[in-house]
């Protein structure tokens, strides 16, 4: 009578370096840190918001004008920089393949998706405050000449515009996040942030004088995602109220991360 050996045991060995989500925000972000065109993107957003928020400061000399002001007025050109870095930090990854070895390394879609939102949202709100603090020490040496300054001791008039833009500046760029796993074509991506953040505006605006018929029209345009940013950094006098301004901008973010989510999670890389 033979005696059957009984079947080996096997055990589960747990890796020393299993995937974690801060090893992911990691991952994501030496992906997006040694991409030329990050740093391309950041030097431009830095000489167009200093230059221009100086040339505002030495143009303009009304009464009512503070300085504040035309430190955060360049958002209006910035904000296209802000959502193509967004958008090419995705498709540049599907331009070349890259996305099959990063779903290979994390193949849970929304992790991934979570960790490049996190790393682009950080970086362009913590490069977009340092500029702005630049911008903000221009235009006070610019004004100081004609007894001007920036009242530092208000924060509501100081550093709440400066870190709300810098918080607008990372809403552009996850609207071009969003863009980017949605139509993953850098060509269609950047046409699509253009389009919301730029062109819809414009077009919005013919209608100011198209009669009340249209109001509806430029009422609706002030939900785009421009025109809230004005209202939460700038709330005098602004379309929106503060709160809504808010939660218009975590809106666009939360239903842009939610379509993107969506797609990513039903079809292949």
């Amino acid at each position: 009578m033979t005696v059957q050996e009984a079947p080996p045991v096997t055990r589960r060995v747990e890796s020393a370096h299993r995937l974690t989500f801060v090893r992911a925000i990691r991952g994501e972000w030496i992906k997006l840190s040694t991409l030329r065109s990050t740093w391309w993107s950041i030097g431009i957003a830095a000489l167009l918001t200093i230059g221009i928020a100086v040339l505002i400061a030495q143009a303009i000399d009304l009464p009512g004008f503070e300085p504040i002001q035309a430190v955060v007025m360049p958002i209006q050109f910035t904000m296209l920089l802000a959502g193509i870095l967004g958008a090419i930090s995705v498709t540049g990854e599907y331009s070349t393949g890259m996305i099959r070895s990063t779903l290979a390394a994390n193949p849970k879609r929304g992790s991934m998706l979570a960790a490049k939102a996190v790393v682009v949202g950080v970086f362009m709100f913590v490069s977009s405050l340092v500029i702005f603090a630049a911008a903000a020490a221009a235009v006070s040496v610019v004004v100081a000449s004609r007894d001007q300054s920036i009242d530092w001791s208000d924060p509501a008039a100081s550093i709440l515009p400066i870190v709300v833009s810098s918080l607008a500046m990372s809403v552009f760029a996850l609207i071009g996040v969003a863009f980017g796993f949605l139509l993953r074509s850098g060509a269609g991506a950047i046409a699509a942030t253009v389009g919301v953040l730029f062109v819809l505006p414009i077009v919005a605006s013919f209608f100011a004088v198209a009669g009340e018929a249209w109001t509806w029209v430029t009422d609706a345009s002030n939900y785009l995602p421009v025109a809230a940013a004005q209202s939460a950094i700038l709330p005098e006098n602004a379309a929106l109220e503060g709160p809504v301004a808010y939660l218009t901008l975590a809106a666009w973010v939360v239903a842009g991360m939610l379509a993107a989510w969506t797609v990513l999670r039903t079809r292949d890389a």
